[in-house]
């Protein structure tokens, strides 16, 4: 496997250090995702923007981590789901919505199963989905604008969970206690 640096302010590419500044600001460090990213500035940048876009979305916070989360386990993102999980928690997710996504167990509301289902059907269909499951996610109260905030989700997450699996990204210390892998 290619050796990726794990770059800080020092090592990074000129480009990248004011964008490590905004990491350290938004997380308190650089997560070992970004220190990767950084060798590709423009990868780096464009990952924040869509990180803040979805962030900003008319999603909740209970929606915003399934939309993720989702996107996450089915990627196996060994890396992602154990930070979003500790994402999860400091935005006081429950963890009963987690736990669920971990496993791939059913979620506690019909509402956030129809966000799940609607997001694996865009993931593993690339887009093409059909018109009974847009409808599904729509009749379980969710809006033709959450129908495209669920592609940017998926942009944000391709981005990352790529990068992760190319460079086998280290867990960060203070995610470890929540290592995951895929089951079967």
């Amino acid at each position: 496997m290619t050796d990726f640096t794990l770059h800080n302010k020092e090592t990074a590419p000129a480009d990248s250090k004011e964008l490590l500044d905004v990491s350290i600001k938004a997380f308190g460090m650089v997560p070992n995702l970004h220190a990767v990213m950084a060798e590709a500035p423009g990868l780096l940048e464009g990952y924040q923007h869509l990180h803040q876009l979805f962030l900003d979305s008319s999603f909740d916070d209970d929606e915003t981590t399934v939309v993720w989360q989702t996107i996450n386990v089915e990627h196996a993102c060994h890396y992602c789901v154990p930070a979003h999980t500790g994402i999860a928690k400091s935005m006081k997710v429950d963890d009963a919505i987690t736990n669920a996504l971990r496993d791939e167990t059913p979620l506690p509301t019909k509402k956030l199963e129809a966000l799940r289902d609607f997001t694996l059907s865009v993931v593993r269909n690339r887009g093409h989905v059909d018109d009974a499951a847009v409808q599904a996610f729509l009749d379980a109260g969710f809006t033709k604008r959450q129908v495209l905030e669920v592609v940017l989700g998926a942009a944000q997450k391709v981005m990352s969970n790529y990068t992760n699996h190319l460079a086998n990204t280290p867990v960060d210390k203070p995610f470890e206690k929540f290592e995951w892998h895929k089951a079967g």
